[in-house]
Formats: structure tokens, C-alpha cells, sequence
């Protein structure tokens, strides 16, 4: 896989074939999900953290294709467990994406933008999802931000860290769509954040929750390995 310059791989410890699903609470839902990331080390790798991104996100949308598309920036999945063992908030653009993150594995609290987006009035001509993350300014930095579905809202986000400095610890960008979406990861994959993205105009809430969660549970595992 043709990895560009800017993109990040560490090297580091992972759980090799063993596999933790937080979300998997009977052992059919378990057996399933372990054979489906069996499946998947086998076609996309399993030698890096984003490795293992890239599987979960290819089991989430059902095509390993999609592992190809993922686009890593600064060593975006250290930077994320790093904000978690700090309970930093997860912003979410949607509610389909707050829903989809896994509360168990974290303490973070996790915060959906259009329940800020009342007093769009102070925000003329923009959507609901932008105006939310315009009223959480003041909580972006050090925040891990996941942007599923608005494109609008992660080039307001991208607009907020070059022209006024914000930087959260971690931005998961995969907006789907031809209009914008594009583009706004493109402009996230310039900034100075740590970052995971699509390339062009597929990705979508599965694929923005799946990265979010399998940082999650490599968090979880690093906290039970300490214990």
C-alpha cells in the first residue's frame, strides 16, 4: 500500500491474534465479530496500531477496500489513547456518531455538537452541525473530535485551528459525499493534528466510529495490561 509522506506508522505493540471487543456481550456476538478481524488480519496486516484500525473500519462498511482509503497523520493513535487516559471529551458532529462510540473501555464524556447548535441565530447561513462546533470552541483543545457525517463541520473545525490556534488531541474526519467531503479531509490532513481521514468521497459514520472505537480498546487493553 503506497503510503503518502506526511502519514504516520509506528511501530509498537499490539495484541498480535488475540482480540477484545468491548461491544460484544453474548458469546455468538463475540464469535462472530473475532472471526470477522480474523478475516480481516489476514487481508489488510496486522503489524501496526493502524493496522488495526484499518481492519475494523473495513469489517464496519464490509469492504477491505476501505482499508486503503485510510489516511493516518502524526501518530494519530497514540495521540487518541494519550487523551483518553486524560478522560478528554470525544466531540462527535452527529447523534448517529455519538451513539456509535462505545461507552464502556473510557471515562471521557462524550459530547454531540448539535446539542450546542440552539443559538444558531449567532451563526447566520451555516448548518446546525457547524454552529455546534462553533459553540464548543472552548472545549476543542485537548478534545479527540469525530466527524462522521458534515463535511461543513470539519472545515469549520479545520478554519478554527489555522486561523485561531485550537488544537484538539486527535481528529477523526471521514465525512461521505460529493460535495465538500473531499475536500474538508484534504484540508484536515493539512493541519498540524494528529488525524485519521478517507481519501475522496467515501467514508461515513461507520467508518468514524470504528476508528474511534478500536482506540478505545486498544486504550482498554493498555490500562488492563497496567493493572
Amino acid at each position: 500500500m503506497e503510503m503518502k509522506p506526511e502519514e504516520s506508522l509506528p511501530r509498537g505493540d499490539t495484541t498480535g491474534n488475540t482480540y477484545t471487543d468491548l461491544g460484544a456481550d453474548t458469546a455468538e456476538g463475540y464469535a462472530i465479530s473475532s472471526r470477522s478481524r480474523a478475516l480481516a488480519r489476514e487481508e489488510v496486516g496486522n503489524s501496526t496500531p493502524e493496522d488495526r484500525v484499518r481492519q475494523r473500519c473495513s469489517v464496519a462498511v464490509g469492504d477491505f477496500g476501505m482499508a486503503a482509503l485510510l489516511r493516518f497523520v502524526d501518530d494519530p493513535v497514540s495521540a487518541g489513547v494519550r487523551a483518553l487516559s486524560t478522560k478528554a471529551p470525544i466531540i462527535t458532529d452527529i447523534r448517529m456518531v455519538e451513539v456509535g462510540i462505545q461507552k464502556k473501555g473510557h471515562h471521557s464524556p462524550i459530547i454531540c455538537a448539535l446539542d450546542h447548535a440552539a443559538d444558531r441565530e449567532q451563526y447566520p447561513g451555516i448548518t446546525r452541525t457547524s454552529a455546534g462546533i462553533l459553540a464548543l470552541s472552548g472545549r476543542l483543545d485537548g478534545a479527540v473530535v469525530v466527524i462522521g457525517n458534515a463535511p461543513s463541520a470539519l472545515l469549520v473545525l479545520c478554519r478554527l485551528i489555522r486561523e485561531q490556534g485550537i488544537r484538539p488531541a486527535l481528529v477523526i474526519g471521514s465525512p461521505v459525499g460529493f460535495v465538500n467531503a473531499a475536500e474538508s479531509k484534504e484540508e484536515l490532513r493539512g493541519t498540524s493534528v494528529p488525524s485519521i481521514s478517507t481519501e475522496g468521497t467515501r467514508g461515513g459514520t461507520p467508518v468514524a466510529v470504528a476508528a474511534m472505537n478500536e482506540i478505545i480498546t486498544i486504550h482498554a487493553e493498555q490500562q488492563a495490561n497496567r493493572v
